[in-house]
């Protein structure tokens, strides 16, 4: 068998040997994250306590891998930031004997050829990341809503149960004080919540946004996010979503409230190939 081709980086250029290593100081990590707030504010968002005992840190040169393990199903982010495509595969070439034989994962687009020799590649979407660059345009839409708590959860998990099925959600989050739900009467139809939210960081993604299906069509998700919106813009500065490339109403909703696309990435399954 011949040697292996020596890893590439942007332009071709060869990358210098360096040790892939466990990083687990905190503000090493804020320093190299903190350089691209938005790209990596889910990751930002797991450096705060609330996270932090759920995540393992890998570190190459300039380069961040987190696998969370917070879930069934671990989850690998790896972001690259343009250029640095061929230093984070780099990374993954050599995490890739460490990780579970099953996760999920989010990675930039071309990362996933970096884990091909060992991992299976399965139910691969193109996502956008987007980011609330145009915060005045939320007045385009009324706010509504109200601030859910503990109180609310068999009702959100009933929603959940309706609207979306299968959405990853941490009771947790409604601690936060960052949910914010929209009734009928006395049901609840609406939600808008964070899967991240970091004053210390001061990044929040937001996630877990749905309608009752029978309510669909009037503007209720819009209504929740704008509120939600409104309340975090007193906490952070970056106010960020993932959303499936092929969403497309979705994204026309975030445009109108102010988001705009900053960078793509594949969310897909990765399996040990026996």
């Amino acid at each position: 068998m011949g040697a292996r081709e020596p890893a590439r980086g942007a332009a071709g250029r060869l990358l210098t040997a360096m040790p892939v290593r466990a990083e687990h100081d905190r503000a090493v990590l804020a320093a190299l994250l903190a350089r691209d707030p938005v790209l990596h504010a889910y990751q930002l968002g797991d450096l705060d306590d609330f996270f932090w005992p759920y995540t393992s840190w890998f570190r190459r040169g300039d380069q961040v891998a987190l696998l969370y393990h917070g879930v069934e199903l671990p989850t690998l982010l790896a972001f690259a930031a343009p250029g640095d495509a061929g230093e984070l595969a780099a990374l993954l070439v050599e995490l890739a004997p460490v990780l579970p034989a099953r996760l999920w994962a989010h990675l930039s687009p071309g990362l996933s050829a970096a884990l091909t020799e060992r991992f299976d590649v399965t139910a691969a979407a193109e996502h956008h990341r987007m980011a609330l660059t145009d915060p005045a345009r939320l007045t385009a839409v009324a706010p509504a809503g109200q601030v859910l708590d503990g109180a609310d959860l068999p009702a959100l998990l009933d929603l959940y149960a309706v609207a979306y099925p299968g959405n990853w959600f941490d009771p947790r989050m409604l601690d936060t004080g960052q949910y914010v739900g929209v009734r009928d009467g006395d049901e609840l139809v609406a939600v808008a919540g964070v899967h991240v939210w970091s004053p210390t960081w001061r990044v929040a993604a937001l996630g877990n946004v749905t309608t009752h299906p029978r309510m669909r069509g009037r503007g209720l998700a819009g209504a929740a996010v704008a509120a939600l919106c409104v309340r975090l813009r007193d906490t952070v500065d970056h106010v960020t979503l993932n959303v499936r490339a092929d969403n497309l109403a979705a994204v026309r909703l975030y445009e109108r409230l102010g988001f705009t696309r900053v960078a793509d990435f594949v969310e897909c399954g990765l399996e040990f190939r026996r």
